[in-house]
């Protein structure tokens, strides 16, 4: 059963995605708490290696309502937990070229938040132009067959 918090819809318009993967999050308590209110962004977030590590860089988390002293920092880098074959098989296929490591989603798979990361290419202004057109023309089939009715 997932529960997804957060949806980056802008991924799916700016990148065409070619592997997507799924890691865990290391992350404080209060950044768990506020995940839980809802209060996370992945708009413009991506994924880095750092020292051999993937790390989630720009996510920002709010900081939780009812903290007591200790916050924590919204945009630090978050470490992401993934199997060392499946880093091995991202690092080699990110220097090939081209290609960027963005986040899709977070949610919660049973009790563990989770996020589902991509492995992905830029699209042109062209491409997204397509995709639009399509959308739309699927949009007026599903209209007349409704009507048809």
């Amino acid at each position: 059963m997932l529960k997804v918090v957060v949806t980056n819809r802008r991924a799916f318009h700016d990148y065409h995605i070619i592997e997507t993967f799924e890691a865990g999050l290391h992350l404080t308590g209060s950044e768990v708490k506020s995940i839980r209110e809802g209060k996370i962004s992945l708009k413009e977030s991506y994924c880095y290696f750092m020292e051999g590590e993937l790390f989630l860089l720009q996510c920002h988390m709010a900081t939780y309502s009812h903290i007591g002293y200790e916050e924590h920092d919204p945009l630090r880098p978050r470490k992401l937990l993934l199997h060392r074959d499946e880093l091995r098989k991202l690092r080699k296929k990110k220097e090939e070229g081209g290609l960027t490591i963005v986040p899709l989603k977070v949610y919660w798979s049973k009790n563990h938040l989770k996020t589902e990361i991509a492995l992905v290419k830029g699209k042109k202004l062209y491409d997204k132009r397509d995709d639009l057109a399509k959308k739309e023309t699927q949009r007026t089939l599903e209209r007349m067959l409704k009507n048809r009715r």
